[in-house]
């Protein structure tokens, strides 16, 4: 961010001195740990902090200016040279201030938004792209209102690409967000339940490709065509959408809209796919192998393809960005104990995902030759459809056989009536109580088993993969101890 403090008092409707234009200002940050000299520290109230009993720490840190909605207690004794612009609403003034620093901008502006999976085509999109150049994206999921503009605003402005990701909640939620990006490619990966407590009854497809219409003076828009209601509304918002697919048939796709295809490609390796392009300017194919197999790597790639294809860099070098990104924790993260393996991909959970992320958990366990099981939480934020979506996440893992399946949170109930009876099916309050199901099972189970651990935030199961690891460890030990049999004590657990 360079942005002088005379152009960000002209963003957010406030007058400021005459002299401001001198006063430069590199950052923007609304928390007081991470100012560093020259920022503009933003005083935003939260559910347990407020940011203005921060702004006189903040100005000791370095900060050379400071946004609030109210006069800082102490700050204009302590700091009387630090300019304060006053507003309305501080979240809202920094979304347009980031939008002043958009419009200087003068490289691509990539908008990707999707029920799920946006996190990890972020960093795989961004690796890609950086083969080609400088790469500014959205730190972790800060897709919000407020993450969203302290993540354009960390951009130096010197980099090719900007990749970030937009996330709603609530109706108006991505109209918001598109007037700040204003994107020159916007990009909806898929659609599901999520959120849709608090969507309203237009439905979450509506909601997405409201990003179309916030698209930049020649943007392009790109969606994915297996999802119907989707790819209407795409159509309904940018009529020349271009789409991708892993899924749907060609009769499928909508009537002479250009289009990027991926499939399985078992004869080129593990986690092989075959990507071909029906484009006005290009209609060809590559093979590209994955970090990771089952539907929604190939969707993420798809997607990936098409993009490199729109903004015309080198398809080649998707494999070696691939191989190259990093994804944040908790997001398929391969944990190996002993001849166990767990998948902790437990961030965050919705109908979409929790089915994508089974599927290629389950497949992992096929290529390994090992027993399936489940650890999992309940979805959270479904509203209405929460007893259904649980129902048939119950449908699904019935489909799939894990060995057993341990939950936590609500609607236990709901999965279980999809599950049947065959499926052993425990529910857990606590880290303790997890072991206690496990470590009953693991004589049963054996020492080869490929665990999926997955739900929404609410349900905190990243503590519930050190105790899972643990159980495993001990299960290890004690096998090589006595000579293969585990030595695994059984302890009492909730059971069906």
């Amino acid at each position: 961010m360079q942005l002088d403090l005379q152009t960000i008092a002209r963003a957010v409707g406030r007058p400021c001195a005459e002299d401001a234009s001198g006063v430069l200002i590199t950052m923007a940050v609304s928390d007081s740990r991470e100012v560093l000299p020259g920022a503009l520290f933003a005083c935003v109230r939260g559910e347990r902090v407020d940011g203005h009993d921060y702004a006189v720490r903040a100005c000791e840190a370095g900060a050379r200016a400071v946004l609030a909605e109210r006069e800082p207690e102490g700050l204009a004794e302590r700091f009387p040279e630090v300019p304060v612009l006053i507003v309305d609403d501080t979240i809202r003034a920094l979304g347009q201030i980031a939008r002043a620093w958009r419009d200087r901008y003068t490289g691509t502006v990539i908008g990707l938004t999707g029920t799920a999976g946006k996190t990890t085509t972020k960093e795989w999109l961004s690796a890609v792209l950086g083969m080609s150049g400088e790469v500014a994206r959205t730190e972790g999921n800060h897709n919000n209102q407020l993450g969203l503009p302290l993540s354009m605003l960390a951009a130096t402005g010197r980099e090719r690409f900007w990749v970030f990701e937009c996330g709603v909640s609530h109706p108006g939620d991505m109209e918001e967000l598109g007037d700040i990006l204003h994107p020159d490619l916007g990009i909806v990966l898929n659609v599901g339940e999520g959120h849709t407590e608090g969507l309203g009854e237009k439905g979450v497809a509506w909601h997405k490709t409201r990003l179309f219409t916030r698209l930049a003076d020649g943007g392009l828009a790109a969606a994915s065509a297996d999802y119907p209601d989707l790819a209407a509304r795409a159509l309904e918002a940018c009529p020349d959408t271009f789409f991708f697919s892993c899924g749907a048939p060609a009769a499928d796709l909508p009537a002479g809209q250009p289009a990027c295809r991926v499939a399985p490609a078992p004869e080129a390796g593990e986690n092989a796919f075959a990507v071909s392009f029906s484009l006005p300017d290009r209609h060809d194919s590559l093979t590209v192998s994955l970090p990771m197999g089952g539907p929604a790597a190939a969707e993420n790639l798809a997607c990936i393809a098409l993009v490199c294809a729109l903004l015309h860099t080198d398809t080649g070098h998707i494999g070696e960005g691939l191989r190259r990104a990093v994804v944040p924790g908790h997001r398929y993260r391969r944990v190996e104990i002993g001849g166990s393996l767990v998948i902790d991909d437990c961030y965050n959970a919705n109908p979409l995902s929790m089915s994508r992320m089974l599927e290629a958990a389950a497949g992992e366990a096929g290529r390994r030759g090992s027993a399936f099981a489940c650890v999992l939480g309940e979805m959270g934020e479904l509203g209405q459809v929460s007893e259904e979506a649980h129902r048939r996440l119950g449908e699904q893992l019935r489909a799939l056989a894990p060995v057993f399946c341990a939950w936590k949170g609500g609607h236990a109930e709901d999965v279980a009536a999809g599950l049947g009876e065959e499926t052993p099916f425990f529910t857990f309050a606590d880290d303790a109580e997890l072991e206690g199901v496990v470590s009953a099972l693991a004589p049963a189970i054996g020492e080869d088993l490929t665990v999926l651990v997955k739900g929404s935030r609410s349900n905190r199961l990243e503590t519930a993969v050190a105790a899972l690891g643990n159980v495993l460890k001990q299960a290890c030990a004690g096998s090589a101890e006595d000579g293969g049999a585990s030595a695994a004590k059984p302890r009492s657990g909730e059971g069906r």
